[in-house]
């Protein structure tokens, strides 16, 4: 080629990638200055409307759009006044909240205790198909009276303040004026910041709302990035064009230590990582022996040790020691891959061919890990590994045809177990594809049980089912690990807030 017309096209392409990440440049993150922080998520929200879906990546954008009704103090864990500045019961079932005055949406608009209450009545709506039902399904109505929000439950409820930390209000006028499917897109709310544009599939960026009622936040503006590498989360990070990475691994976590201006920040959570079997439309998952086998197949300690190194505790159900109705005199998983051959010889499934639903969100070693566990005691597991918002949508659905094994990390930011195993399996539930009428009347009970001592009676037992029938495993209780730059300054909680208002960057 000759010289001068290459130099002609070198600077021609140039040109076009100036200012773009085409190229491999990254001006919106590369010349950021004070105020700005950039986090590099795994996946993209699935939506904006905080009365959908309650995926990590999800709510960490949306709910500094939006506030909560009440929030968690981070260091203690304790419910603490937000919307609700203060609350009492008039009788078992009635809770009285008293509003926050002068609070407005982005738009002007005055928040009030009618959109709390239309905001808990819309999860309520089985038209609505919120996959927050079961949170929030003890409740039989919500209403305003004056300007106090008043809540009555179906029966006494000891999880209600647990579950109104999770509940973001948003602006019933508005909602009404453009529908459920703008509102997903295009959404306002009271919170800390506004929506300031969304690219599908790629980032979301917040700008801090000028009207917010609380303090001025430090960060100004955060841009929220779909990064579901994780090399790539780590080499943002690496690279200086992130601030924030979440939902790291070990080995991601070891590479960042390298760098001394780079940090891990970590914390043991409420989240649990599990498998969960098809015992309704799985096929061989159907037969409890499978299940069972399975069970025994898995190497924990391996799993924990090996692949966690110090990021994961061992647990013996559903749930961590973090929620409350775990119980500790129940027997440790156990590991006895002889055993899981015999139970596989028994059901007749030997070589029995298995689907297992995965996401990027969750570790690859992890879930590569239980196929190789799998396949040492006879059986063929296919990892069907979606998006997360895919992922979602094939679990979700009604007809139980997302395949025979699924790996998860549940949370509920309630620190209950019934915020685990009542949606995960409670007879009907949009993620529960096991049913046990005796198992359900427990969980039930201790919903409407104010006593701690008899609530604990009633988990213990629920518990025992849950380890006899093996609708899911719990394999270990999930630590956060986030990488950060030292421009940042931040620490996690145990409910993996990712609230914007707590941050400093310098």
């Amino acid at each position: 080629m000759n010289r001068s017309i290459r130099a002609v096209l070198i600077l021609l392409i140039a040109t076009l990638c100036l200012g773009t990440a085409a190229c491999g440049i990254e001006p919106a993150t590369a010349s950021r200055g004070p105020g700005t922080v950039v986090i590099d998520t795994a996946n993209y929200p699935s939506t904006l409307d905080p009365g959908k879906q309650y995926d990590t990546d999800t709510y960490s954008v949306y709910r500094n759009i939006f506030d909560q009704l009440l929030r968690r103090d981070s260091r203690t864990n304790a419910v603490v006044p937000w919307l609700a500045t203060a609350w009492r019961q008039t009788d078992p079932v009635t809770w009285r909240f008293t509003m926050r005055q002068g609070v407005t949406f982005s738009d002007g608009s005055p928040l009030t205790a009618n959109d709390a209450a239309f905001s808990i009545n819309r999860i309520l709506d089985k038209k609505f198909g919120s996959q927050q039902y079961a949170n929030f399904s003890v409740i039989s109505q919500a209403s305003a009276d004056g300007a106090d929000l008043v809540v009555r439950t179906s029966v006494p409820s000891p999880t209600l303040l647990s579950y109104l930390t999770t509940l973001s209000v948003v602006p019933q006028a508005y909602v009404q004026r453009v529908g459920d499917k703008k509102f997903a897109v295009a959404p306002i709310g009271s919170g800390p910041f506004v929506l300031q544009s969304a690219t599908a599939g790629s980032e979301v960026v917040l700008q801090a709302n000028p009207r917010w009622w609380g303090p001025p936040t430090q960060i100004r503006t955060a841009v929220f990035r779909a990064v579901p590498n994780m090399a790539s989360r780590v080499a943002d990070l690496q690279s200086r064009k992130a601030d924030l990475a979440t939902t790291l691994t070990p080995d991601a976590a070891d590479q960042i230590r390298r760098d001394p201006k780079l940090a891990i920040l970590s914390t043991p959570t409420e989240r649990v990582a599990y498998v969960a079997f098809n015992a309704i439309g799985g096929g061989p998952t159907n037969d409890p022996r499978v299940r069972k086998a399975i069970a025994e197949a898995i190497d924990y300690d391996a799993l924990i040790h090996n692949l966690q190194r110090g990021y994961a505790q061992p647990i013996n159900s559903m749930a961590t020691p973090l929620a409350f109705g775990y119980d500790t005199s129940l027997p440790n998983n156990k590991h006895d891959p002889e055993d899981a051959k015999r139970l596989l010889r028994e059901a007749g499934a030997v070589g029995a061919k298995l689907v297992m639903a995965t996401s990027p969100s969750f570790d690859p070693q992890v879930v590569q890990a239980i196929q190789a566990d799998l396949a040492a005691v006879g059986l063929q597991v296919e990892i069907q590994n979606s998006d997360q918002a895919t992922y979602l949508k094939k679990v979700q659905d009604p007809a139980h045809n997302w395949g025979s094994v699924r790996f998860g990390r549940w949370s509920c930011s309630c620190l209950d177990s019934d915020g685990v195993i009542y949606p995960l399996f409670h007879t009907g539930e949009i993620w529960s594809s096991y049913s046990n009428p005796e198992f359900d009347g427990l969980v039930e009970q201790a919903r409407e049980v104010t006593d701690p001592q008899h609530r604990m009676a009633l988990y213990r037992a629920a518990f025992e089912l849950l380890n006899r029938d093996l609708p899911g495993i719990g394999l270990f209780q999930s630590y956060a690990i986030y990488g950060a730059n030292s421009r940042l300054q931040w620490t996690p909680d145990a409910s993996e807030s990712l609230f914007l208002d707590q941050m400093k960057v310098s």
